[in-house]
C-alpha cells in the first residue's frame, strides 16, 4: 500500500514537481545574493540615527523598510511623484533601485501560481500536497528497505537508478517536507483558511494633537537598533491625529508625531510568529543558508523524478502483469514474494492464474508488504521466496523476518513456504528456510513441508502445487514456462588455454564488450553496469537452462572475461571451450553485488584455487588505488596451469598486489592453498585484526579446507570465520 501511495502521486505529478523545484531551486539565490550585494548597517546604529541621515537627503520620506537581508528601502515624494531607493545607511543616499528583480519576479510568479492566478495557486498546492505525500511514504519505504528507521543510512543494493534514488531521498526528504509542509501553509494563509495572523488592532489612540518633533529626537527610536526594525511609516504632518508607526521584530508601536510618546504597542499573535516562521523556512528571507540547503535539495526533484521513472518502467518490465489481484482484505488466498532478480514473480504469475481459474480470490504482493491484520478473509499464506547473496533477504522481503517475529504466536491462517534457488550456490534457499523454521517457531502451521524449486524448474513447481492441492482440496495443475533471460550474443575475440598436460584443460576466453542503451546503464539491465565478482550467464545450445561463470572483468575494463575449466560431460563448458574468436554466444549478466570487492581501503587477502581464480584477477586488475590485497592462489603445477601468471606479476609490480602466494599439488613436495595460509598464519592474523576483508573463490572443497585452517589460524586470537561471516568480513563464491 505504501508503495502504491508513493508511486502515483509522483508519476501524475512529476511535471508540476519538476516546474516547482527548478523554480524554488532558482529563487533560493535570490536572499543569499541580496544579503552579499546590499549595503548593511553598521552596528549598534540606531532607527533615530538611521532616519535622521535619510532626512537630510529626502525631506519628504514617507516609509523606511528594512528587509530580512539587511536591505534598507525609502520611500518620499518628490516634487509630487513617488520615488523608491536602496539605502546605503551611512550617507542616507540611494545606491540601487527599489524595484524587485524581473527574473525574480517572474519565478516568484511562476512559482506560486504558475500565472495563473488563484487556480494556479490551487495547482501548485495540490503539488506541494503530492510533494508531502511522497516524502512521507518515501521515507517509509527507505526505512523499510533499510530494515528500520535505526538503519537510515545502512548500505543498500539494487540497480544504480535504484541506488541513487535512494540515496538522494536519504539526504533530501527533510528539505521535501519542509518545503512541501510550509507551502501548503502559505497556501492556506492566502486563502485565509487560517486564524487571523494579524497583530491585534488598537481600537483607540489618543494623541497630544501637537506636531513638529523630529524621528531623530524620540527616545524610543533612538532606543531601537536598526537590526530589529522592519518599517517605519512617517505621519502626516498637517494631521494632527496621525503618529508614527514602527514594526519590530518584537511588535508594532504608535509614537505621537508631536512628543515622541509611545501611545500604544501591539504585539504580534501566536499565528502571526508562527506564519512568519514559516515564511522565512519556506522563503530563506532571513535565513539565507537555509534557503541555499533547501534550493540544492530540491535540484533532487528532478534526478529523483528520472529515477523514479526509470525505477517504475524497470518494475513494469520485470514483473509479469497480474491482471485480477484481489484485494487484500477479501482475499481467501494470501501470496507473498520474495525476489531480487524478478524471476520468481514468473512463478505467482503461473499459481495466481491456476488459484483463480480454481475459484479463489488471490492477493499478490511483495514479503516486505506483509500485514497479516490486514488479511481478515484470508484462508492461506503462501510465500515464494528467493535468498539473496549468503543467505540473505531479497529485494522485496526485507524486514519480512523481523515483523513475522513481533506477531503473536498460534496464528489462525496456515502457510506454505517454497523457496527458489541454485543448488549450486552455498546458500541454497537459505533465507526461504529461514522464513520457514521462523514461522514454525512462532506457531503458524504449515499446509505443506517446505519445499524448494532448484534452477526454476518447472518439474519441482509442478510437484510442489500437487501436493499444495492435495492439501486445501483445490484442482491444481501448475504448468509453468519460465521466461528466458534476456541474452546477447558475445564474440569471442581471445583465448588462452592451460592445464591439458595435467588433466585439467582450462581457458581465459576474453569476449567484446557489447553496445548498451542509455536505458540498460541507468537499469543496470544487460551489460549496462557489471563488475568481477558478478555472474555471466551463458546459454548452450540445445538448452534453455543457463550455466554462471564468475566474471574476471568489469565494464569499465572493456571486455568480458571469464575462467572456464572443460568437464567431460559438461555441456556449456565443452561448447565454450571448443568456441574460436570471431564466434558468439549467447549471454546475459547476473549482478552478484555480495562478491564485490567495494571501495574500502582495508586489506583484502584473496583465496582461490583453480578457475576461482577469475573474479580475484578482476579485483586485482580494478586495485587503481594501491588499496592493499594479498593473494592465495591454489594450482596444479606452476608450468602447465598458472593461470593469470604474467597479469599478475606485473600488478604486483605496479602496486595492485601487495603480495603473491601460491600453491601446487602435483611436484615433489605437493601443497594446498590452505598449506599456504598456515605458513603466512601470523600475517593473516594480523591483517584480519586490523579489518581487513576475506574472499574465497573456488570449489567446494577447498573452500571448507580453507574455512577449516583459518579458524585454525584464527581462534587463537579470538576470531572465527562465523565471526567475520556475520560481519560481511568473509564471502565466498563456491561451486
Amino acid at each position: 500500500m505504501i508503495r502504491v501511495v508513493h508511486r502515483w502521486p509522483g508519476l501524475l505529478a512529476a511535471l508540476l514537481l519538476l516546474v516547482l523545484s527548478l523554480s524554488g531551486a532558482a529563487l533560493s539565490l535570490f536572499p543569499a545574493a541580496e544579503q552579499l550585494s546590499v549595503p548593511q548597517a553598521e552596528a549598534g546604529l540606531s532607527v533615530a540615527r538611521l532616519t535622521e541621515r535619510v532626512l537630510a537627503v529626502h525631506s519628504q520620506v514617507e516609509q523606511i523598510r528594512r528587509a530580512p537581508s539587511g536591505k534598507i528601502t525609502a520611500y518620499w515624494f518628490e516634487n509630487g511623484v513617488p520615488e523608491a531607493a536602496v539605502i546605503n545607511s551611512v550617507t542616507g543616499q540611494g545606491v540601487a533601485s527599489a524595484d524587485p528583480n524581473t527574473v525574480e519576479r517572474w519565478l516568484t510568479s511562476l512559482h506560486r501560481s504558475l500565472f495563473l492566478g488563484d487556480g494556479g495557486r490551487m495547482a501548485t498546492a495540490a503539488g506541494a500536497a503530492a510533494m508531502l505525500i511522497l516524502s512521507l511514504s518515501g521515507a517509509m519505504l527507505v526505512a523499510r528497505r533499510a530494515g528500520g528507521w535505526r538503519r537510515w543510512f545502512a548500505p543498500i543494493r539494487g540497480p544504480f537508478a535504484g541506488r541513487l534514488h535512494v540515496e538522494i531521498a536519504r539526504v533530501a526528504v527533510a528539505g521535501f517536507l519542509l518545503s512541501s509542509a510550509t507551502a501548503l501553509w502559505m497556501t492556506a494563509s492566502t486563502f485565509d483558511l487560517l486564524p487571523d495572523a494579524a497583530a491585534s488592532s488598537i481600537a483607540r489612540i489618543e494623541t497630544s494633537g501637537r506636531t513638529g518633533m523630529t524621528a531623530a529626537e524620540m527616545d524610543l527610536l533612538k532606543r531601537t537598533p536598526v537590526a530589529e526594525l522592519r518599517s517605519l511609516t512617517f505621519p502626516d504632518p498637517t494631521d494632527a491625529m496621525d503618529v508614527f508607526t514602527i514594526k519590530t521584530d518584537r511588535g508594532v508601536g504608535y509614537l505621537d508625531q508631536g512628543t515622541g510618546a509611545l501611545l500604544a504597542w501591539s504585539n504580534p499573535t501566536g499565528w502571526q510568529r508562527i506564519s512568519e516562521t514559516v515564511y522565512m523556512l519556506h522563503t530563506g528571507q532571513g535565513a539565507a543558508i537555509l534557503g541555499l540547503l533547501l534550493g540544492m535539495m530540491a535540484l533532487g526533484v528532478p534526478a529523483m523524478a528520472a529515477t523514479g521513472c526509470i525505477l517504475w518502467l524497470a518494475g513494469q518490465r520485470g514483473r509479469p502483469r497480474i491482471c485480477g489481484n484481489a484485494a487484500a482484505g477479501r482475499a481467501d488466498t494470501i501470496l507473498l514474494i520474495g525476489s531480487e532478480g524478478g524471476s520468481t514473480w514468473g512463478f505467482a504469475a503461473t499459481l495466481h492464474t491456476a488459484l483463480t481459474a480454481a475459484g479463489q480470490a488471490v492477493h499478490v504482493a511483495p514479503m516486505s508488504s506483509f500485514d497479516p491484520a490486514r488479511y481478515r478473509h484470508a484462508r492461506r499464506i503462501l510465500i515464494l521466496a528467493a535468498t539473496y547473496g549468503d543467505g540473505d533477504a531479497p529485494a522485496t522481503a526485507r524486514g519480512f523476518l523481523d515483523r513475522l517475529k513481533t506477531l503473536p504466536p498460534a496464528p489462525v491462517v496456515p502457510m506454505a513456504v517454497l523457496g527458489f534457488g541454485d543448488r549450486s550456490f552455498p546458500a541454497y534457499c537459505a533465507f526461504a528456510e529461514a522464513v520457514a523454521r521462523a514461522a514454525e517457531a512462532r506457531g503458524w502451521s504449515m499446509l505443506v513441508p517446505y519445499d524448494t524449486v532448484d534452477r526454476q524448474s518447472p518439474q519441482d513447481f509442478a510437484r510442489w502445487g500437487q501436493r499444495l492441492g492435495e492439501a486445501t482440496d483445490i484442482e491444481l495443475e501448475l504448468v509453468h514456462q519460465p521466461a528466458l533471460p534476456a541474452a546477447r550474443p558475445l564474440t569471442l575475440v581471445s583465448r588462452r588455454e592451460y592445464g591439458a598436460e595435467v588433466q585439467a584443460p582450462t581457458a581465459i576466453l576474453r569476449f567484446a564488450l557489447p553496445k548498451v542503451s542509455l536505458w540498460q546503464w541507468l537499469a543496470d539491465r544487460g551489460f549496462g553496469r557489471f563488475s568481477a565478482g558478478d555472474l555471466l550467464g551463458v546459454l548452450p545450445e540445445g538448452s534453455s537452462a543457463a550455466r554462471f561463470y564468475s566474471l574476471a572483468s568489469g565494464r569499465r575494463d572493456g571486455f568480458v572475461e571469464i575462467v572456464v575449466k572443460k568437464h567431460p560431460s559438461g555441456l556449456c563448458s565443452g561448447q565454450l571451450f571448443n568456441l574460436k574468436p570471431g564466434e558468439t554466444v549467447c549471454a546475459f549478466i547476473r549482478l552478484n553485488p555480495g562478491f564485490h570487492a567495494g571501495r574500502s581501503r582495508t586489506p583484502l587477502i584473496l583465496i582461490g584455487a583453480g578457475t576461482g581464480i577469475g573474479p580475484l584477477a578482476g579485483f586485482v586488475r580494478a586495485n587503481a588505488q594501491h588499496r592493499p590485497v594479498h593473494l592465495f592462489f591454489g594450482m596444479r603445477h606452476p608450468a602447465r596451469d598458472f593461470l593469470y601468471e604474467e597479469e599478475l606479476t606485473g600488478w604486483h609490480r605496479e602496486g595492485r598486489l601487495r603480495q603473491l602466494v601460491t600453491a601446487f599439488s602435483r611436484g615433489r613436495m605437493p601443497r594446498y592453498v590452505q598449506h599456504a595460509l598456515r605458513e603466512e598464519a601470523a600475517q593473516i592474523v594480523a591483517l584480519v585484526r586490523g579489518g581487513a576483508r576475506v574472499m574465497v573463490c573456488g570449489g567446494r572443497g577447498m573452500a571448507a579446507g580453507v574455512s577449516s585452517a583459518l579458524a585454525e589460524i584464527l581462534t587463537p586470537a579470538g576470531l572465527t570465520p562465523a565471526l567475520l561471516k556475520a560481519e560481511g568480513r568473509y564471502v565466498e563464491d563456491v561451486y
